[in-house]
């Protein structure tokens, strides 16, 4: 008897866990069928479309000791010195930096100059950006799945993987 309810205990689990995973692919579906923007009015903007506005604003140049006026001649993001050629990115604000280092800080920080805080693109363009980064989304990976249905449904999911 006891097996029994054991195996029923299981079924409830286990149909609990289907059911959940069809719902979320359910969402993932209509989400995709009806686009990406999550207010309609909002404009929701993708990184490589981020990246090109930050390239069209301060293009990526060479660099060169006749570029900058500072003495120390290093990116103030990751601390290294320049060096002859590599790629870097000059700010309207006369601020040097690595072009990948910057391009980093400029996803992660709202867009504004590591040392002056003074914005590199508009604010509508950084919201947009911010509004697909921040959405939560299923990409496929079973690690992501655990642990949406483990938040779901406590740890109880855990111990049949």
């Amino acid at each position: 008897m006891g097996a029994l309810s054991e195996f029923f205990s299981h079924l409830h689990t286990m149909t609990a866990f289907f059911t959940t995973l069809l719902i979320l692919e359910l969402v993932i579906l209509v989400r995709t069928i009806f686009g990406l923007r999550p207010n309609g009015d909002k404009r929701v903007i993708p990184t490589a479309q981020f990246l090109k506005l930050i390239e069209e604003k301060n293009p990526t140049i060479r660099f060169s000791n006749k570029i900058t006026s500072s003495p120390a001649d290093q990116c103030a993001v990751c601390l290294s010195e320049f060096e002859e050629g590599e790629k870097v990115r000059k700010l309207q604000c006369n601020h040097t930096f690595h072009k990948d280092c910057l391009d980093n800080w400029l996803k992660l920080c709202f867009a504004t100059c590591p040392l002056c805080r003074r914005k590199v693109l508009p604010d509508d363009i950084v919201a947009g950006y911010h509004r697909l980064r921040d959405r939560v989304e299923y990409d496929g990976s079973d690690e992501e799945l655990i642990f949406l249905l483990s938040a779901l449904h406590g740890n109880s999911i855990y111990r049949f993987f």
